[in-house]
């Protein structure tokens, strides 16, 4: 199934109908969609698809030639193969048309010969800059992706003419993919899988959360059941330490110092260099305090599992291997999964509100031009959405509330009385609040908003992929 990623098409049409050559870089986590995205795109046009493997440098090297060989002829040739990677690349030049060439998984082919990116830039320079190919190097090692191609020392520095980290989808992109589902279950769906469209395509909406959760997951034989371990132990070294910095994530530490003694792989130091790599990885993040205007000065940073699936896994998944592999995946659902099931989707209904404000913002139905959206925190309370304009002096702040219960006036009072905590020195005179609820709210409540100018949003329009007012 192949979903909203129109932006993404009609950004690579137009790099394709400049009508020169084109070095455009891809890349995202795995099962984000890369592979179907370009497949889309290359449908209706003269293509090579080549997908790496982790196989040896000269059978890489082969399939590709077998690759262009198939381009230009009609028979099938016999184990022809060019005598070098600079002979290949040199071959591109000799494509007819306006031919896309597309090196899917490039990092597995820089695994296997470090030389590559120099032999493609040698190349690129001397023949294939002034030609009509349109490259496309696709990639899901993120930190090796802008190392080796995007970065300042690497050999293809300043030859991309366009790039893109692939996203996950948005919670109204990840609904489709389960249309029978209500809203409130499609949220449900996204707190557990995330926006992966691979994920996503292996719930079905005739069976409800918990019964795809036990049998996609759980089960040992679940298609999902050792997808983390198998990612992870494809991208890092010493996957059984990133395991426990995940599980102590997973499990509620947010600071260096926690973690490090959750974890317990090493000093707080070793802690931070594993924390880097799995935040190239884009697999972490550190967060901070959405009115502090230099994050990387901030010394509140909070760490957090950015995958969704990943914060499941982490969570019910990885703790409880023992009795899944036991056969007692009924026993975790009901003990371990369900009890708490609705404060773990809780965290992912925060990150669905702070995307719902975004796009408010790109839809121009906010009052100013936020310039960071996240959340607040220090010791004396937390905010779970601000939306922050330095420009404008304006502040959003918003509460969310995934609850069997409406929400009431003491929510908004109790809003109202944190904008003081976190603007003490009024740097933001402009203040305005919104409040997401799972279960709507009182009339109160509903009266009391229309008068002050509260933004009400129930759960449901978050799964909308248009915004309203």
């Amino acid at each position: 199934m192949f979903i909203n990623r129109h932006a993404e098409l009609i950004n690579l049409e137009t790099h394709y109908r400049s009508g020169r050559a084109e070095l455009f870089v891809l890349y995202g986590r795995r099962r984000v969609g890369k592979t179907e995205l370009v497949r889309h795109f290359c449908a209706d046009k003269p293509h090579i698809f080549f997908i790496a493997t982790l196989s040896a440098d000269n059978d890489q090297l082969a399939s590709f030639s077998q690759e262009i060989w198939r381009f230009t002829h009609a028979n099938i040739s016999d184990g022809f193969t060019f005598p070098s990677w600079e002979a290949a690349f040199r071959a591109l030049a000799d494509l007819p048309g306006r031919p896309v060439v597309v090196l899917d998984e490039f990092t597995y082919l820089i695994s296997g010969n470090k030389t590559i990116p120099s032999i493609l830039q040698k190349v690129w320079d001397e023949l294939l800059r002034n030609t009509q190919v349109f490259l496309i190097l696709c990639g899901s090692y993120v930190g090796m992706m802008e190392r080796e191609i995007l970065g300042y020392q690497a050999p293809l520095y300043g030859r991309r003419t366009g790039s893109y980290l692939l996203p996950a989808l948005e919670l109204p992109a990840a609904a489709v993919f389960l249309p029978a589902y209500t809203p409130i279950q499609q949220i449900e769906a996204w707190a557990v899988l995330g926006g992966m469209p691979y994920y996503l395509a292996t719930f079905s909406d005739q069976a409800d959360i918990f019964a795809n959760i036990r049998a996609r997951i759980l089960d040992s034989q679940g298609m999902l059941r050792r997808e983390p371990q198998m990612l992870l132990m494809e991208e890092l070294r010493e996957p059984r330490n990133y395991f426990s910095i995940l599980r102590a994530l997973a499990q509620g530490s947010t600071r260096l110092n926690e973690i490090s003694q959750g974890a317990r792989v090493g000093d707080a130091t070793t802690t931070a260099r594993y924390l880097n790599i799995l935040q190239d990885l884009r697999v972490v993040n550190r967060n901070v305090p959405a009115t502090e205007s230099r994050p990387d000065k901030n010394k509140r940073g909070l760490y957090q599992i950015t995958d969704a699936f990943l914060r499941f896994w982490f969570r019910y998944v990885h703790p409880n291997q023992g009795s899944l592999d036991l056969g007692l995946a009924d026993a975790v659902l009901a003990q371990r999964v369900r009890p708490t099931f609705d404060q773990f989707v809780s965290y992912a209904f925060e990150e669905a509100a702070r995307a719902y404000v975004a796009r408010l913002a790109r839809a121009g139905q906010l009052a100013f031009l936020p310039e960071r959206i996240g959340s607040w925190w220090d010791s004396t309370g937390e905010v779970d959405v601000v939306a922050v304009s330095e420009a404008d002096g304006a502040l959003l702040l918003g509460e969310c509330k995934w609850s069997v219960n409406p929400v009431g006036t003491d929510i908004l009072d109790d809003l109202q009385r944190k904008a003081h905590l976190v603007d003490p020195q009024g740097r933001w005179p402009a203040v305005s609040y919104a409040l997401f609820a799972k279960s709507g709210f009182t009339p109160a409540l509903v009266a009391r908003a229309a008068d002050e100018n509260v933004r009400l949003v129930a759960a449901e329009a978050l799964v909308m992929d248009h915004p309203g007012n």
